[in-house]
């Protein structure tokens, strides 16, 4: 494992892990405005996301619940348990806290706009 923190360029912004254990994973998402996430889910990383500044829409769709299309501006929280389907965009330049479990690998993308498997 790489010294924490550390940057991962991404093509919608970047992210800086900054903890990284066997039990939970601390992220921070730099999001630029009007680029997205892939519309995604993961089998068992459990997440939970809160809007440091910024402002994203994004689409929900827990396991067998309906889609939900929300914005979440700065000082909201989002738990994202393992199965729910979701995307988001950053309405302008986002950044978003990350806690997770430790399952980075863990992405089932459905959809992505650079062409990301």
């Amino acid at each position: 494992m790489a010294d924490l923190p550390y940057r991962v360029e991404k093509p919608w912004g970047y992210e800086i892990i900054w903890a990284h254990t066997g039990r939970y994973v601390g992220k921070v998402l730099h999001v630029r405005a009007g680029q997205a996430l892939s519309c995604q889910y993961h089998n068992v990383k459990d997440e939970t996301l809160y809007v440091l500044t910024g402002e994203l829409r994004m689409t929900l769709e827990p396991p067998g619940g309906p889609v939900e299309r929300r914005v979440v501006r700065a000082g909201e929280a989002i738990h994202l348990p393992p199965k729910t389907i979701h995307e988001m965009e950053a309405v302008v330049d986002s950044d978003v806290l990350e806690a997770s479990t430790p399952e980075l690998d863990d992405i089932v993308r459905l959809k992505d706009r650079y062409g990301r498997a």
